[in-house]
């Protein structure tokens, strides 16, 4: 009678690092890491653009809370401080836009570069030409051309933010370089 065949396995059992390259968990694409933020805040714009975010709908909000802090308000008070915050938000929200869009822009790099600068400024200013559009179609919000230069502003003040933060960042390393090469006495 012929002899059973073994039914061990003649190749051992692989080592723990040996699984552990193989089960490594998919990595994101290198630009999804630094686009994130800024493409998370465009759709927060864009939902501030419905119906949710208009005038009577913010009034809602906002009356109740003014009225309490000060009880004496009168309509006219009141429309000229929500408009002043509306107005407001349109500045904000831009302005963190094009600070997220420089962090897209530059990636992984280091500084300050005119050219991102300027392609993150440009970017958010068509952003907001493209959200007056969109707002045109909302029945119960109105496109302005000078909402679209407010946000613009609020993306120029980022710039302008950006290239003093730089330029006092690069000011106080050149100080600091200085310093050392100064000798001690």
């Amino acid at each position: 009678m012929p002899q059973p065949l073994s039914w061990r396995n003649a190749r051992p059992a692989p080592h723990w690092p040996e699984i552990q390259r193989r089960l490594r968990p998919p990595r994101l694409p290198a630009w999804v890491h630094v686009w994130w933020p800024a493409l998370l805040w465009a759709g927060v714009i864009f939902s501030a653009s419905t119906d949710t975010f208009s005038s009577e709908h913010t009034r809602w909000v906002f009356e109740p809370i003014l009225r309490w802090l000060v009880p004496s308000l009168t309509e006219d008070q009141f429309s000229t401080i929500h408009r002043f915050i509306r107005k407001s938000a349109h500045v904000t929200e831009y302005f963190v836009f094009c600070l997220l869009l420089y962090r897209g822009v530059r990636g992984d790099r280091k500084g300050w570069r005119w050219t991102w600068g300027l392609a993150a400024l440009f970017c958010a200013s068509g952003y907001s030409v493209l959200d007056e559009i969109h707002q045109a179609f909302v029945a119960s919000r109105t496109a302005s051309g000078y909402d679209s230069l407010l946000d613009s502003m609020g993306a120029l003040a980022a710039f302008g933010a950006l290239w003093m933060w730089f330029r006092w960042r690069r000011s106080i390393r050149e100080a600091e370089i200085e310093a050392s090469k100064a000798p001690s006495t």
